[in-house]
C-alpha cells in the first residue's frame, strides 16, 4: 500500500513538473524548462532507490549549493566571455523584433475615435474623420493575432449605439488595439492607433531585405548585423543603431584589462590598493587586538572585566552602524574630527575628496571594527601560554618587550596565521565599508570605466555592473572571475595552514 501511496504521489510530481515545463518552454525557456522534470525524476530515484539510502542526506545540502554557489559562479563566468551590457542586453530574436515593432508616420493626419462594445464580447471602432464624415469599423476581436488583416472601415451615417469605452476600459484594451490595424477606403496604408483616443498612419520603419539587411523606409538607410559586437551597423557610416544583443567574445573582456591603458592603469591602482589595505587592515587590527589582549592578561591590571566588555562593543554593534556614525564624524565641512583639528592645528583634511587621505580614513574606520576580533583571538591564545617561561626570562634579565617579541609572539602566532589569512580574505573583499564610507570616491581621472581611487576590486565590480550608465556586466563579471581566482587561492593557501597547523611541529 505504501510503495502504491507513494508511486502516486511521485506520478503526480512528475505530471506537474511536465505541465510546468511545457509552459516554461512556451514562454522561451527553452531546455531550461526541461531541466525540472529531469532533476524531479532525480530526486525520486534518489529518495525511492535503496541503493541511494545515505545520499538522501546529502541531496537537500548538495542541491542549495548547486543553486546559491555553483550556478551563479557558472553564469558570471560565462558572463565574463560575453558582451553582456546595457547596451547589449537582449537576445537577437529579441532585438529584431524591437526593429519589427518601430514605426513612423509618413502622414500627419489623426483621426479621434471611440470604441464600443458588440455581441459576442466584440468591439467596433467608429472613427471622426472630418468635414462630417464618420467610419465605423466591422466587429472585431480584441484577441486578434499580431498579423491579422486589417479590419475594414466603412462609412456610416451615426456612431454605434451604446455608451463608448471610458478610459479606463481603453487603458486595458491598448495592448490588444496595438496588434490592430484599420483599411481606411481607398488607401493602401493602415490606420494605427497612436494613442488612446486617435488613429494615425503608420507603417514599419524598418523592412527586412533578401540578404537580411534592414531598410529604412523612411530614409533608405540600410542597417547591417555585426555579430562579432552584437549590433546592427549602419552601412555607410558604421554606427550602431538601436539595441544591441549578447553575444560570446572570447577573453575581449580580459584583454582591455591588460591592453587599454585607460582602463588598465586604474585596475591595477585598485588591485594594489585592495592588497595594501587588506594587508594593512589586518596588520593594524592584530597589532592592536594582541596589544590590547595582552594589556588585559596582566594581573595588576583593576576592572579588566570592564574593560574586555567595553572594548568588544564595537564587535557587538552591527557594521554599518558606526560606518555611517564616522561618516559622519569625518566630514570636511562639518564633522567634529575636523573640527578639532582646525581648533588644535589649524588644518582639515580633505577626507572624501584627497585619494590618501580617503584612504587613511577608511583603515583608521576598519581598525576600529577589526580590532575587537583580534583581541578576543589573542586572549584565548594568551591563556594557553605557560607562564614559567616568564619565569625563567625574568631570571635571565628579560624586560617586557624582549619577553613580548622572543616569547609571547613566537607562540601565539603560528596557530593564529590560519585565521590571519581568513581576514586578509575578508578585508579584501570588504564591501560593506567602502560602499556605505565612501562609495569608491573619489574618483579616478581619465578612466573608460567607473573607477574610483578608494574602490576594492569588489565594489569596482559592483559599480561597473550596477552604476555605470553603460551596465557593463561582462566586464564586471570578468573582474569578478580574476576576483575569484585570487579569493580561491587566498582560501586554498589557509587551508593548507589549517592542516599544517593542526599537525603540529614536526619532531
Amino acid at each position: 500500500m505504501k510503495k502504491t501511496v507513494g508511486f502516486l504521489i511521485g506520478g503526480a510530481f512528475f505530471l506537474a513538473a511536465a505541465a510546468l515545463a511545457c509552459r516554461m518552454s512556451a514562454a522561451g525557456a527553452g531546455w531550461w524548462g526541461w531541466c525540472f522534470p529531469a532533476a524531479v525524476l532525480f530526486v525520486s530515484w534518489v529518495y525511492g532507490s535503496r541503493k541511494t539510502h545515505a545520499s538522501r542526506y546529502l541531496l537537500p545540502g548538495l542541491t542549495a549549493f548547486a543553486l546559491f554557489v555553483l550556478l551563479p559562479l557558472l553564469y558570471t563566468v560565462f558572463i565574463a566571455f560575453t558582451n553582456f551590457s546595457g547596451s547589449n542586453l537582449f537576445s537577437r530574436e529579441q532585438v529584431d523584433g524591437w526593429f519589427a515593432a518601430e514605426r513612423y508616420a509618413p502622414r500627419a493626419e489623426r483621426f479621434p475615435f471611440a470604441l464600443y462594445g458588440a455581441a459576442d464580447g466584440k468591439a467596433v471602432l467608429s472613427c471622426d474623420c472630418g468635414e462630417g464624415r464618420r467610419l465605423n469599423s466591422e466587429p472585431f476581436s480584441l484577441d486578434i493575432p499580431e498579423n491579422a488583416p486589417p479590419v475594414a472601415l466603412a462609412l456610416g451615417t451615426a456612431p454605434p449605439s451604446g455608451a463608448p469605452f471610458g478610459l479606463r476600459e481603453l487603458a486595458a484594451a491598448r495592448g490588444a488595439l496595438a496588434r490592430v490595424s484599420f483599411r481606411y477606403p481607398g488607401e493602401s496604408l493602415p490606420l494605427r492607433p497612436v494613442s488612446l483616443r486617435s488613429l494615425g498612419w503608420e507603417e514599419a520603419m524598418w523592412v527586412r531585405q533578401e540578404d537580411g539587411t534592414l531598410a529604412n523606409a523612411a530614409d533608405g538607410r540600410v542597417l547591417v548585423a555585426d555579430g562579432k559586437a552584437g549590433v546592427y551597423r549602419d552601412r555607410e557610416t558604421g554606427k550602431a543603431e538601436g539595441p544591441g544583443w549578447r553575444v560570446v567574445v572570447g577573453f575581449a573582456n580580459f584583454r582591455s584589462i591588460l591592453a587599454d591603458p585607460r582602463i588598465r592603469s586604474p585596475f591595477l591602482r585598485i588591485f594594489a590598493w585592495n592588497l595594501a589595505f587588506a594587508f594593512l587592515s589586518v596588520f593594524l587590527t592584530f597589532a592592536v587586538g594582541v596589544a590590547l589582549a595582552s594589556l588585559l592578561q596582566w594581573p595588576a591590571l583593576k576592572g579588566r572585566g570592564v574593560y574586555r566588555t567595553l572594548l568588544m562593543l564595537p564587535y557587538a554593534i552591527p557594521a554599518f552602524i558606526p560606518i555611517l556614525v564616522f561618516k559622519g564624524l569625518f566630514n570636511e565641512g562639518f564633522g567634529e574630527i575636523n573640527m578639532v583639528l582646525r581648533a588644535l592645528f589649524g588644518t582639515a583634511p580633505a577626507w572624501f575628496t584627497n585619494p590618501w587621505w580617503a584612504r587613511t580614513m577608511i583603515l583608521l574606520v576598519n581598525l576600529w571594527l577589526g580590532y575587537p576580533y583580534m583581541m578576543i583571538i589573542s586572549s584565548g591564545m594568551l591563556q594557553a601560554v605557560p607562564t614559567d617561561i616568564y619565569e625563567a626570562s625574568s631570571i635571565d634579565g628579560a624586560g617586557a618587550w624582549t619577553n613580548f617579541f622572543r616569547l609571547t609572539l613566537p607562540q601565539i602566532l603560528p596557530p593564529l596565521f590560519p585565521l590571519l589569512v581568513a581576514s586578509f580574505a575578508f578585508n579584501f573583499n570588504n564591501f560593506t565599508l567602502i560602499y556605505l564610507l565612501t562609495g569608491g570616491m573619489p574618483a579616478i581621472a581619465g578612466s573608460a570605466t567607473v573607477a574610483g581611487a578608494t574602490d576594492l576590486l569588489v565594489s569596482y565590480t559592483y559599480r561597473a555592473a550596477f552604476r555605470d550608465s553603460a551596465a557593463q556586466m561582462g566586464f564586471a563579471s570578468a573582474v569578478a572571475t580574476l576576483l575569484f581566482i585570487v579569493v580561491g587561492l587566498l582560501a586554498w593557501w589557509q587551508i593548507r595552514l589549517t592542516k599544517a597547523a593542526s599537525k603540529g611541529p614536526q619532531k
